[in-house]
């Protein structure tokens, strides 16, 4: 993400506009990896589009609140593990998940949630630094352009 220095009132909320636009992009995109993990694995369910775009929203924000104080205090095991156990943080990000969204959104199995949270975690990071950032990246150059032209 960038830090631009804001120097008048207009240019303050065009940055907050696209800030809320890039974090929608990320959300409709995690809800797809939601989406097409419910159909590849079988422990996972998510019961429409809706509710994968929702578990993303329930997601990030326990990974913003939640995820840091679980990493604190279980360092040691991730130091152990050589952090695999990292990703049983991840599952239990999604047992979380699965606890609010009920009968919508659901983990089954024991190992499996591993799996599903290893391939989450994989294709993310993919799209992440293949779809996402060129995306946003783009659209910023295109932005940068035409505000330019105008000046």
């Amino acid at each position: 993400m960038k830090v631009t220095v804001v120097k008048d009132k207009k240019s303050k909320s065009i940055y907050k506009i696209n800030l809320f636009l890039e974090w929608i992009i990320y959300m409709l995109v995690y809800a797809c990896v939601m989406w097409v993990a419910s159909q590849i694995f079988k422990s996972l369910y998510v019961e429409s589009f809706l509710y994968g775009f929702l578990a993303s929203v329930i997601i990030y924000i326990l990974n913003k609140t939640i995820k840091p104080f679980l990493v604190q205090i279980s360092l040691p095991l991730i130091g152990m593990s050589l952090g695999l156990f990292y990703f049983v943080i991840n599952v239990v990000i999604l047992l979380i998940t699965h606890f609010l969204l009920g009968k919508h959104f659901y983990l089954t199995g024991f190992f499996s949630p591993f799996v599903v949270s290893i391939f989450i975690s994989v294709v993310n990071l993919l799209l992440e630094g293949f779809v996402i950032k060129p995306l946003l990246e783009r659209c910023e150059g295109k932005h940068e352009s035409n505000s330019s032209k105008h000046r």
